[in-house]
């Protein structure tokens, strides 16, 4: 073991204490199993129910959005989301190369194609400055929109994503989007109870979307929704993701291609309770963010991410960062705490790197194939504080 592993792994065990710890597991400290029986004996188990319904309000109340549309996952959700801002097939969209794949293939499902964008390292989301000299030399006019210059696709929404629940620079972002008339769509998936300026994320773009998968802040089992201030997408929203079925008694009318996404009442009963404890969990996740910050302080090898300035993260994934001088131990420091009981991990594999996406457009990645190789992920559940 080296020296900086060793060290790593006593800092992690004065801040939690001896014993294993996972990554990131659920919390069910409250009222999951007395909904979840009630949504049992009133029968309505599937799309249809009062927690479903009730699992929206809050959320959108919670996230100070006009609606949400909760679903079966944040994929789907996402997929939705990029339909109704109207990405279509052989479309552009720009995502960042550091991110979970789900963000990629949501685009490829409506046939579009992932255009890879780099990342900042105040955010570990999109760099909008560096972007914006990107599009100035990669995307042309081409009517009412721009197009890449090398490939001739229509350059169609832009999707920051919130790396690990800290919220990306939205502002610079949302100007590049405006100015290169992009639809924006936050993939919100990890930051639940994060935000910008006093916002919170997902409510900045034209639509955006949340997880609730069970390594997530708050879990539905499965699940995830898609947030939105105007009426006529989230009603449009609704009716996809419910096969796209007309209103009837008993009639089966289906005016266009739906899905069959809804969120079931069971998972949504589960949800509600969750939501309820969303404030003890942050609190906790921030208590134990201060404890690694005072455990990990004397190893000057590497940085614990905080939250950017200007925002208040969730702290989701608690978030080391190797210097360059023991970036190429990340491995050793990866197999050194998970053979101890202490569940880490790296970031995901760039996209441009997995066979699906190698072909894809992509910006320089300077900085984000430099965070892919020095990014750690230490065990953050919100129990742990």
């Amino acid at each position: 073991m080296s020296m900086i592993a060793d060290s790593i792994i006593h800092a992690l065990h004065n801040a939690l204490g001896e014993g294993n710890f996972p990554l990131h597991e659920p919390r069910f400290s409250g009222n999951e199993q007395r909904y979840v029986q009630g949504c049992i004996a009133s029968t309505y188990v599937s799309s249809v129910g009062a927690y479903v319904e009730r699992f929206e309000e809050e959320l959108a109340a919670y996230a100070g959005a006009r609606r949400a549309v909760a679903v079966v996952n944040g994929t789907a959700a996402l997929q939705v989301a990029l339909q109704l801002a109207g990405v279509q097939a052989n479309d552009e969209v720009i995502v960042p190369a550091l991110t979970f794949v789900a963000t990629a293939n949501a685009v490829r499902y409506l046939g579009a194609v992932p255009h890879f964008a780099d990342s900042e390292e105040a955010t570990l989301g999109l760099d909008p400055h560096v972007l914006r000299v990107w599009l100035k030399s990669a995307a042309e006019p081409a009517g009412d929109a721009y197009r890449n210059r090398q490939t001739g696709r229509r350059l169609r929404a832009l999707v920051p994503m919130h790396t690990f629940g800290h919220p990306c620079n939205l502002e610079g972002l949302l100007a590049v989007a405006h100015d290169y008339r992009l639809a924006l769509v936050e993939d919100a998936a990890e930051s639940l109870g994060s935000r910008y300026q006093g916002q919170h994320t997902g409510t900045f773009g034209l639509l955006g979307t949340l997880s609730f998968n069970g390594n997530k802040i708050i879990t539905t089992g499965g699940g995830g929704a898609i947030l939105m201030n105007d009426e006529r997408l989230a009603d449009h929203a609704k009716h996809l993701t419910t096969t796209a079925k007309l209103p009837h008694r008993w009639d089966y009318v289906h005016d266009e291609v739906g899905y069959n996404f809804r969120m079931p009442n069971l998972n949504a009963a589960v949800g509600c309770a969750q939501l309820e404890q969303l404030p003890e969990f942050l609190a906790s996740k921030r208590r134990l963010f201060e404890r690694y910050q005072e455990a990990l302080a004397d190893i000057n090898e590497v940085c614990l991410m905080r939250e950017p300035s200007g925002c208040e993260s969730n702290y989701w994934l608690h978030t080391l960062v190797l210097s360059d001088v023991v970036a190429d131990l990340r491995d050793t420091i990866l197999q050194a705490t998970n053979d101890t009981g202490l569940m880490t991990r790296p970031a995901w594999r760039l996209m441009h790197r997995l066979e699906p996406y190698t072909e894809c457009p992509r910006a320089p990645l300077p900085v984000a194939e430099s965070l892919e190789r020095r990014i750690v992920n230490l065990p953050s559940s919100a129990g742990l504080a």
